[in-house]
């Protein structure tokens, strides 16, 4: 039998970060083993929001129409008050523009979620393999070797770097001392995917809301089943039968038409805001909610270990493809502030939950989270419109010197830069080079800013370069020269050039 190379990286957890990282990797042609502990894919609801920025990344992953597909729109919120039923919407609703296109949320049950993922890493060539349960990690100068418990027995892999994607009760963090400091928030609750009679799927239907008896049922669209989602007490055992679901939802509303016929997927767990003191140890790294857990309101979680694992996924390749280190750094300088401020919108959001009804707008939607601060990021003095680096690059129709319209998202799609020159001399950019594709506007450019929706969006004048990062980020807006000699520190090397770090 022909020999099985080793991998450059193993990701341990094959949750929706998990998967995020494998797909990132296996377009970009890095080997890797994800593995995960459990017997096969996690069945369960419990992050059901996809957020306009993550809808964005998933485009670039490829995977953004069939996880449309496989959800809906948030349904309005329908309160039973003593007055009777009151519709409120739960989102604060205004539709795309040509700089972001997706503006709304997704309601899109976890499992359909990662289903998807798995599907597009299968199209990539690859698949989690469940059964595998990390049990331990050495690690030297020269790489990574994993101890690894399958169901033939113990093998141990060696890689590059490993990537603990497992939770927020991760081996991975565990076995390397990481401090995971924070707190429980006094909040225990229990959530179920359940199937139940006598309740309509038009709405997202609560009871008892701003109580500590509050009830609730999501339809989970895609499914025939609702989201059950109530607070308990501490210290008491909750059944989560269909039977014992049913007996608590009529203890608090009163309502006995309403019957939970049977329970698919059911979890009882306190609500804790936790941020790791640290997301790297050497080559292991931590991503997801091994990094950062949140309480589930405002539905960032999820989307936050996403964009982890987006923002890792390009790093990781360029420095195995010989970036220098300082690259691979910038992952938690970027990533761990982002999680700190979103820990903290989600304790807001929480609190406010506990005693009213609250709208959630533009602040949950995370396309105003940025890297402004980032080593990769060159300031951009004396600009009085549009973006500065450091900030999400955004959409804008344009036409191709052929006559075919496209949008500047399909020209960004891939694991490569991107480097755009609006009204620029196309013959004065930087040297072709891997990993990079330049576009221009003007004479003898390849792309027409029909319209003037690629000029508005990016407040330019002629003459003006934008260079974009592959995760969708400007990294400048700046000369050529600043731009050339950028373009080595991050392993867009030019002929035999080697990388070298500023």
């Amino acid at each position: 039998m022909p020999r099985v190379p080793e991998p450059e990286v193993i990701i341990c957890g094959a949750g929706a970060a998990g998967l995020t990282l494998a797909i990132d990797l296996a377009r970009r042609n890095v080997g890797f083993l994800l593995i995960d502990k459990a017997a096969g894919p996690f069945r369960g609801s419990r992050g059901k929001g996809i957020q306009p920025r993550s809808q964005e990344v998933f485009e670039d992953l490829g995977v953004i129409d069939r996880i449309v597909a496989s959800g809906g729109e948030y349904p309005v919120q329908r309160f039973y008050t003593d007055e009777g039923p009151v519709d409120r919407s739960a989102i604060e609703l205004s539709g795309p523009t040509p700089e972001e296109p997706y503006q709304i949320p997704l309601l899109v049950p976890q499992f359909l979620t990662e289903r998807c993922l798995r599907e597009r890493l299968a199209e990539l060539g690859h698949a989690p393999l469940y059964g595998h349960e990390l049990t331990g990690v050495d690690q030297d100068d020269d790489g990574v070797s994993a101890r690894i418990a399958t169901p033939s027995g113990e093998r141990t892999v060696r890689a590059a770097y490993l990537v603990g994607a497992d939770g927020g009760s991760s081996f991975v963090r565990k076995s390397l001392d990481i401090g995971f400091p924070g707190r429980t928030l006094g909040v225990r609750a229990v959530v179920a995917d359940v199937r139940a009679d006598g309740v309509s799927t038009d709405a997202w239907h609560r009871w008892g809301e701003g109580t500590d008896t509050q009830v609730s049922l999501c339809p989970l669209y895609g499914t025939d089943m609702f989201q059950y989602v109530g607070p308990v007490p501490f210290d008491v055992d909750i059944d989560v039968s269909a039977a014992g679901l049913t007996a608590l939802f009529h203890e608090r509303t009163g309502r006995t038409d309403i019957v939970v016929r049977e329970v698919s997927w059911a979890s009882v767990f306190s609500m804790n805001a936790r941020l790791a003191d640290t997301y790297r140890r050497g080559r292991v790294l931590l991503t997801g909610d091994a990094a950062h857990v949140h309480p589930p309101t405002g539905g960032q979680g999820l989307n936050t270990g996403v964009q982890d694992a987006y923002n890792l996924g390009w790093k990781l390749a360029a420095v195995l493809d010989g970036a220098p280190d300082p690259l691979l750094a910038s992952y938690e300088q970027e990533r761990r502030p982002i999680a700190e401020a979103v820990l903290g919108l989600s304790e807001r959001l929480l609190e406010a939950a506990k005693s009213r009804f609250t709208s959630r707008g533009r602040e949950v939607s995370q396309l105003d989270l940025g890297y402004a601060d980032s080593p990769l990021t060159i300031a951009t003095p004396h600009r009085d419109k549009g973006p500065l680096a450091g900030e999400r690059a955004p959409d804008a129709p344009v036409t191709g010197a052929g006559g075919l319209g496209t949008r500047l998202f399909s020209l960004f799609q891939g694991p490569h830069w991107t480097l755009l020159g609006y009204e620029a001399d196309r013959t004065a950019a930087p040297a072709v080079r891997k990993g990079l594709h330049i576009h221009t506007t003007g004479p003898r450019g390849d792309l027409n800013d029909t319209g003037g929706h690629f000029r508005d969006a990016y407040g330019l004048a002629a003459g003006q370069w934008v260079l974009v990062r592959p995760d969708g980020y400007i990294a400048a807006i700046a000369d050529l020269h600043t731009i050339e000699g950028y373009l080595d520190t991050v392993g867009l090397r030019s002929g035999g050039a080697s990388p070298g770090w500023r």
